[in-house]
């Protein structure tokens, strides 16, 4: 029986080494290893991408497995980070980790990993899959739920996910980083990125004024006071406290201010007072470009849902409009839902889609 040829994206940090360690112990696997540079760096950028190669190739040779590095940064342009700038122009917060995992992880890395002969791809991310009685595969969160990634890899396909492995995903994170140390792994205690990687530790409304056109404009409160003048809605985001430059209002009480509602149409920033004002509470969203991962539903259906990564699954009823559209109503209303972000459907542990939030009410 011929290896399985499999070629891991190793990104210099922990999860991808010990799913290297892992795949690596198979017998029945060919395993070599990928390094992905997704963005042109000069000497100003504050990405990791140098010291991160690096890592990975020290991992790669102590594991003994063959290491290449790939250029995507046109395709990560194209793909990703232009769609990233035309959302917030239109005054949106996007999530671009969602679409590099769609278009660059599991896109052109794994055409690339295809076109040199591979039969399948190897990440670090923290999911599971398994195939149901139809031969259909499932994306499964994570054994470690405070790790999981499913929400950030709802936009795979049939044919994405059977030819992906995810070594990581029935490991506890403390677990992986024991694997890491007993190896003796230079990035057992390598801490965990964080952000997108071409901004970096620059402050992001210094990163976002390089490439969106901003102008200031009225802050105003949700009886339609004007208290301030904000710097450019693309910089804010629904449920945002801190950088409001609004505190000590002798006119109003001494509590925090949150941004509640982005008004594109004038230009005007929306903020009311209180951690829980009703303003941030909404039962029902719209959702556009959803994608369905194992079947698509005909009918209203009950489930959970997350409108952000870190949120407690929701318990909601989705309405499908269309193929590619659904509304979804809450049980109870959610805070900060944000557009341009995504909701992300789950039965159990099984992921089963998601969309891009267009609008709450």
């Amino acid at each position: 029986m011929n290896a399985e040829k499999v070629v891991i994206g190793m990104s210099g940090g922990v999860d991808s080494s010990v799913a290297a360690y892992l795949l690596q112990q198979h017998s029945s696997v060919d395993l070599t290893a990928v390094f992905m540079q997704n963005w042109e760096e000069d000497e100003n950028d504050y990405c990791t991408a140098v010291e991160d190669f690096r890592d990975a190739s020290g991992v790669c040779t102590q594991l003994g497995i063959p290491l290449s590095s790939v250029n995507f940064s046109a395709e990560y342009w194209q793909r990703v980070f232009a769609d990233f700038l035309d959302e917030y122009n239109a005054g949106r917060t996007p999530n671009p980790d969602i679409l590099c995992n769609k278009e660059i992880k599991f896109k052109a890395f794994l055409d690339y990993a295809i076109k040199t002969g591979a039969d399948k791809i190897a990440t670090g991310h923290y999911v599971r899959t398994s195939t149901d009685a139809d031969g259909k595969v499932k994306l499964l969160r994570g054994a470690d739920a405070s790790k999981d990634q499913s929400y950030f890899l709802h936009t795979l396909d049939q044919q994405q996910l059977a030819r992906s492995r995810f070594p990581v995903g029935e490991l506890l994170k403390s677990d992986l980083r024991t694997i890491a140390l007993d190896l003796n792994l230079q990035v057992h205690d390598k801490k965990d990125s964080t952000g997108i990687c071409f901004i970096g530790e620059r402050r992001f409304s210094d990163f976002l004024k390089e490439y969106v056109a901003t102008k200031s404009g009225p802050m105003i409160t949700t009886e339609g006071d004007t208290i301030g003048e904000h710097n450019g809605i693309a910089f804010y985001t629904v449920g945002q406290r801190q950088g409001l430059g609004i505190g000590g209002l002798t006119a109003y009480k001494p509590e925090p201010w949150y941004v509640v509602e982005k008004r594109r149409d004038t230009n005007t920033l929306v903020v009311a007072q209180g951690h829980d004002h009703p303003a941030l509470h909404k039962r029902t969203l719209y959702a556009s470009k959803v994608h369905w991962i194992r079947q698509q539903p005909e009918k209203d259906f009950h489930c959970t849902a997350k409108t952000r990564y870190r949120q407690h699954d929701q318990n909601c009823k989705v309405v499908p409009e269309s193929p590619t559209t659904a509304t979804v109503n809450f049980t109870q209303s959610v805070r900060a839902i944000t557009p341009g972000q995504s909701v992300v459907f789950y039965d159990g542990d099984e992921c089963l889609g998601g969309g891009i939030i267009e609008y709450a009410r």
